[in-house]
Order: C-alpha cells, then structure tokens, then sequence
C-alpha cells in the first residue's frame, strides 16, 4: 500500500492532484484544513511501496509562501502524519532484545505479546531496532483503509465510550469526500442523546439520518441505502462482545447479507482487555478495526494488542473532532511511536 500527503489551495486541486499523483484507484483517508488557508489530504492506493520510508508530501505552486505561523502548524501536522520528531531526523538504535522487552513492557503490553515481538524481532536479523520491531509486528499485523468508494454498508461494533459514532461520522465525511451520499443509521435509539448527535454529524456533512432499533429495521435501511445508491453506516449501542449473550444478540446483524463489520475500541484500555474484546470482535464476524483515542494514550501497549489480533487494522484517530479525520497506521510507524516514545522523542501534539 502507498501512501502520500498532499496540499493545495482547495478540496479541488487536492482530490485533482491525488489523480493525476496515484491514479483512480486512490482513496482519500485523511484531510485537514490548514489554519493558513488551504487543504492537506493524505491519500492511499493498494499497491506495494517501493520504499520502507513515508513518502514526502507534495506541494502545490499555491504553497510556496513564505512560512508564517500557520504554515509552521501545518508542517508540523504534517511531521506527526509521518510519525517524525519536529526538526530531526528519525535516530537509528541498535537491536537490544532486553531493551526492546523493557520499552514493551513499559507501554503495559501484554507480557506474552511482548515476548513474541521481542523474539521474532531478534529472529529478523535487523541490527536497527525500529526497522527489527516493525519486522515484528508486520508478521502479525494487517493494514488496510476502509474502502468507502465501494462499501455498500458499514456496522459499526465495539463497548460502551469507544468512539463509535465519532468514527461513524468520519467514515461518513470522507465518502462525501470521495462523492458517495451517505445514509447514517442509529441503531441505538435509546442511548442519552445518540440520536442527536448523530443527527448533529449528518447536518453538518450532508448526510441523511434515520433511525432504525430493530434488527428488522436496520435490514430494511441498508436495503432502501442500497436501493437509492447510499453508503449506508450503521452506529450501534455500545457491548460487551466478550459477554457471548450480548454477542449472540449482535450476530444477526453482523450476518447481515452486503454489510461490513468494523469493529472499534479505544486505545485508552488496559492492553489485555483491549485485545480480548478485538479478539471477541474478530469471533463475532467483524473484518476491520479502528483504533480511537491516540491523542491521549502515551502507552501504547493497547493499540499494539488490537493491532495484531486478526482484524485489519484500518484506521486510528487521534481527535475526537470530525475535521480530525481517520490515519493509517502501518508496522513501520507502530513501530517508530513505539520506541519514540519511550525515548522521549514521540511527538504527543494530535496530528488531528
């Protein structure tokens, strides 16, 4: 998979540029405006890269101002998209198995995760510890962005405060992005104001809401979606997938026949439950996975857990805020914030 951030001085010359740069096959995953006026996107296509590092952003003839402070803030957006230190260059380790373990372990990951990392690591052969620990984690993870160009629906899964009507909304804004109409679906008619501010997200992006609070409602709202060409994204009340009653009530909507499951957690989470409620999502038909909460986790041993229990990872935010958009996080990167931070050298600004 490539992945390339581009800037420009308009939604227009930017979904132009990724085109023309990537081909039709690109799918818009981020955007962000700049404060000093513009847009920055980043853009995937599923195709092999060529290169372990990030490639660099490309620059509109819109962008050759001189730097000011919003210019400055958009660089530094940017460095954070690339998993960089502000003003350096990434520092190279040597491999240290006993170290790699301690940062692990500092992060709270799981200690049988940990071992396993740290050993298929050492096994790699790499003398630089980034590059050995992405090696690692490339062995059990899987990254891909949600394809929203082509989905017909989208169910969304996951416990109680996992951000799972923030993601719908995301999800939602960047198909409008792409030019898809968008149908939000409330399955949970009866959480405290999830309704609303569902209804809150669609106004704002365009999107129609309804609502559906039966299995039977929820079959006929994709299949009406479906019927007037809308990406159909179902938000649902927050379970325990780990409780099998509770994931038994879920299955039937999962078994949904055209639906996609996603499934969300927080990376705020103790590592071991986190990865037990991935691996519950992963048993009750879920195929991707989005990771919330990054701006405010320092230890990342969670995000590491639900990376590499069978679900592909699709996306993570790092903003609870709409215009904050959905990330990518590949081996690589994980990688590089993991040892970053336990270094001091991890940027915690959201890059959001």
């Amino acid at each position: 998979m490539q992945l390339r951030t581009f800037l420009a001085k308009d939604m227009k010359a930017a979904l132009s540029s990724v085109r023309k740069e990537m081909g039709p096959d690109a799918v818009i995953i981020a955007s962000e405006r700049a404060k000093g006026g513009g847009v920055m996107v980043r853009a995937a296509v599923d195709k092999p890269e060529q290169d372990a590092e990030l490639p660099q952003a490309q620059t509109s003839d819109a962008e050759t101002a001189p730097q000011n402070f919003a210019d400055k803030y958009r660089d530094g957006l940017i460095r954070r998209l690339r998993g960089e230190k502000s003003n350096s260059t990434p520092k190279s380790r040597n491999f240290d198995r006993a170290h790699l373990l301690e940062l692990l372990r500092g992060h709270r990951a799981p200690d049988s995760l940990a071992h396993d990392l740290a050993k298929t690591a050492e096994q790699s052969g790499l003398s630089d510890m980034t590059l050995a620990l992405a090696c690692a984690l490339d062995r059990r993870m899987r990254c891909k962005p949600l394809d929203t160009s082509n989905a017909s629906a989208l169910l969304l899964l996951g416990p109680n405060g996992a951000g799972k009507t923030a993601v719908a909304s995301k999800i939602a804004a960047h198909a409008r992005l792409s030019h898809r109409s968008v149908r939000l679906i409330a399955a949970d008619a009866h959480g405290a104001g999830a309704v609303a501010r569902l209804e809150t997200f669609g106004n704002h992006l365009g999107a129609e809401t309804v609502i559906a609070d039966s299995a039977d409602a929820i079959v006929k709202a994709i299949a009406k979606a479906a019927k007037d060409k809308y990406l159909a994204i179902v938000d649902t009340a927050g379970f325990d997938p780990r409780n099998s009653k509770l994931r038994t009530a879920f299955a039937g909507v999962a078994a949904i026949d055209g639906i996609e499951t996603i499934g969300v957690v927080s990376a705020l989470g103790d590592a071991e439950e986190v990865g037990e409620i991935t691996h519950a999502l992963y048993l009750l038909g879920a195929k991707h996975l989005v990771v919330t909460g990054l701006d405010l986790s320092r230890r990342l041993g969670a995000v590491t857990a639900a990376s590499t229990r069978g679900l592909t990872l699709a996306h993570v935010t790092r903003s609870p805020f709409v215009a904050g958009g959905l990330e990518t996080l590949t081996p690589l990167s994980l990688a590089r914030l993991l040892i970053d931070a336990s270094s001091g050298d991890a940027d915690t600004g959201s890059a959001q």
